[in-house]
This record gives structure tokens, C-alpha cells and sequence, in this order.
């Protein structure tokens, strides 16, 4: 089961708007707006994977995923690596 199903199947009555292929990085859902979180780190980490290098990465998830407003359920995108030690 994705998180995506296990977070469908926790909230049965909600509808949510995923960003497509980054379902392994979602964390959470801010249960105030319905909106899925999704870690900016694992999303990066998620592009590389695919072949980008880290700048790419950066460029390509700043303009084509956290940049694009698609209405109320725009996910809540979560800068979770600003304090690495």
C-alpha cells in the first residue's frame, strides 16, 4: 500500500491533490486545509535518482513542482533540510 492509499484510507470523506511521482515523499497532512505535506528534501532526492545532478534537481523542483499553484489543495511543500547538522 502507498502513502497516498494509506492517507486516502485515513481520510475517506477528503480529496487530495498528489504530486505525481513523489508519492514516497509525502510526510504528512495538514489536517486544517486537507493539503498532503511533502518533504523537499526526499523530493531532491527523488529527481536525482532519476538521473539529475543536485542543480538540476534544485531547478527542475523549484520551477516545475513547488513553483506550479494548482488551487486550494496546492501541497504544502516542507524545507526540512535547513538545519542539518
Amino acid at each position: 500500500m502507498t502513502r497516498v492509499d494509506e492517507i486516502v484510507e485515513h481520510y475517506p470523506d477528503d480529496s487530495f491533490l498528489t504530486a505525481d511521482g513523489f508519492d514516497e515523499a509525502i510526510i504528512g497532512v495538514d489536517e486544517s486545509s486537507m493539503r498532503l505535506i511533502y518533504s523537499v528534501t526526499k523530493c531532491l532526492e527523488i529527481l536525482q535518482a532519476q538521473g539529475m545532478d543536485e542543480t538540476d534537481a534544485l531547478e527542475y523542483f523549484s520551477y516545475n513542482v513547488s513553483g506550479a499553484y494548482m488551487g486550494d489543495k496546492t501541497p504544502i511543500w516542507c524545507s526540512d533540510n535547513m538545519f542539518q547538522i
